[in-house]
């Protein structure tokens, strides 16, 4: 999964970078208007985490201005996502402040100083809307993966994953029904700033298959991998 900071604070913004990282996220970080908006239609994210007070503007004209975004048509690829889970962090706290930035589109807006935890399970809980899943566990035949917690289990055994492999899993499955290629797989693994080894993705792949069996992602040779849409329960 990755996120993107949007923070003229780089004092909060390397303190979430490094909560999220150390919690299996991909992070970049932009601190005005302009440089989000180039990230965010250079670059797929999964999530959003908006300021609203930044150099170059108010974090609610990019709010607005990404809810606006025609959706892709079909066979076509449009970043940014009109869809994307926005959630605004700000010292706001008025409650016409927060009416409004959930009017104009955020999916949750937190009042600054926040809780690393509490941020994370409203990320999750985005997350799992944008999915289209109430169910906060994840059931696919004999495997049970709980995104809150980070377990997962096989045949009620529990299967030990690392942060990488993690997030290639809750990447197609979030993805489910849909072959994500190399390109945007590595996208959601990493950030602008961190190195990529040229294997690393299938080396990801191949652990995973030996952890929760052969079945459960599928290849298309030549073009990337996918869980299968019947798989989600």
């Amino acid at each position: 999964m990755r996120v993107l900071i949007v923070e003229d604070d780089a004092g909060i913004a390397g303190g979430l970078a490094a909560v999220l990282k150390g919690a299996g996220y991909a992070v970049d970080h932009s601190a005005t208007v302009a440089q989000a908006w180039a990230a965010l239609s250079a670059e797929p994210f999964d999530l959003v985490l908006l300021d609203l007070g930044l150099p170059d503007g108010d974090g609610s004209q990019l709010l607005q201005r990404l809810r606006r975004q025609p959706p892709a048509t079909a066979g076509q690829v449009r970043l940014p996502r009109p869809d994307l889970p926005v959630l605004i962090m700000t010292a706001r706290d008025a409650v016409h402040d927060r009416i409004a930035g959930l009017d104009l589109g955020a999916d949750d807006y937190l009042v600054k100083p926040f809780d690393p935890n509490e941020l994370q399970a409203r990320m999750r809980v985005a997350l799992r809307r944008s999915a289209g899943r109430a169910d906060p566990v994840i059931h696919i035949g004999e495997l049970e993966i709980d995104p809150a917690r980070r377990t997962v289990t096989r045949a009620g055994q529990p299967v030990a994953l690392r942060a990488k492999e993690w997030a290639v899993l809750l990447s197609l499955w979030q993805a489910r029904g849909q072959v994500l290629d190399r390109t945007r797989l590595e996208q959601a693994l990493y950030g602008f700033d961190e190195g990529l080894e040229s294997n690393a993705l299938e080396v990801h792949v191949h652990h995973l298959r030996r952890k929760l069996g052969d079945g459960l992602i599928k290849t298309v040779r030549g073009v990337g991998y996918f869980i299968p849409r019947e798989s989600a329960p």
